[in-house]
């Protein structure tokens, strides 16, 4: 179990997701290189005397360069299917928990389906479920051992079906998030959100064994704990409303697809196209 302190997570619930995944970074740092390329294509045009070697190499450039972009659009259409995949996965969830006469939102951009208080409510300064929210989260177990075998890469069961197929969209974690008020000391917040978390957590295991079986594409467990103690509040508010409503527990779904030879492809076609670059610019000033 995961479990975030206070220099790992800071900032608003809207501004940031858990992290920033390879995938992601890989395309921007690749729309900024496609950018810079085009300049250069643009200056080199510009240029009266070029050598008619350098405009072959100019050709297989932009020969390269639509092939990076073909392979830069695959990434983006696989990104788009695994967010359409969380957002038919929460609704799923969200659907049977309503069903079960749970009162849930969900937060589909973020990837949250946030319990309310209605739900699971948590008395000031404690971390124990009572009553109604002890029955409350055997609900929530029980649903998510019946949808997210579908949307997990593997199972350890014997007879369960085979992982699913590389590339295929699957989770990657669900993080139980605790979360405080913010009466009371800070140091004190974050170790109640975090207890929360894992009472939360506990519970569900108790009720649910198989999600322990549930695994990710790297062999781990899908289910995973976290605290944020009040850095996240969805009621800004300082009344008592408002903090029982901060005083609550979040499921957060994060998503992953096989994306490491892909990546590599793409790797290895920029390190040429650099070098070609390199060349087109030494042949340009040498035209000059």
């Amino acid at each position: 179990m995961a479990i975030a302190d206070e220099t790992d997570h800071s900032g608003s619930e809207d501004g940031e997701n858990y992290f920033v995944s390879m995938t992601d970074m890989m395309v921007g740092v690749l729309f900024i290189f496609i950018i810079m390329l085009m300049m250069f294509a643009l200056d080199f045009r510009t240029k009266t005397e070029v050598q008619e070697n350098a405009v072959d190499d100019a050709r297989k450039m932009a020969h390269k360069l639509e092939e990076l972009r073909g392979q830069v659009g695959a990434e983006i259409t696989l990104l788009d299917e695994a967010q359409r995949v969380r957002r038919e996965m929460l609704r799923d969830i969200e659907s049977q928990l309503q069903a079960e006469g749970l009162n849930v939102r969900v937060d589909e951009a973020n990837g949250v389906l946030r319990l309310t208080e209605d739900s699971v409510r948590f008395n000031p300064n404690e971390a124990d479920l009572k009553f109604l929210a002890l029955t409350n989260v055997s609900k929530i177990a029980r649903v998510l051992e019946r949808v997210l075998p579908r949307y997990s890469a593997c199972r350890l069961q014997s007879n369960a079906p085979p992982c699913r197929a590389s590339g295929a969209p699957s989770v990657e974690t669900v993080f139980i998030e605790g979360h405080t008020d913010s009466d009371g000391p800070d140091a004190q917040n974050w170790l109640l959100s975090v207890q929360r978390a894992v009472n939360t957590y506990r519970h569900m295991m108790g009720e649910a064994r198989a999600l322990r079986m549930l695994r990710n594409q790297r062999g781990e467990e899908i289910v995973s704990v976290s605290g944020y103690a009040a850095t996240r509040p969805i009621d800004a508010g300082s009344s008592r409303e408002a903090w029982a409503r901060n005083r609550r527990i979040d499921l957060r779904f994060v998503m992953e697809v096989d994306s490491r030879q892909r990546l590599g492809e793409i790797l290895k076609l920029t390190e040429e196209m650099k070098k070609e670059i390199d060349r087109l610019t030494q042949a340009s000033g040498s035209g000059r």
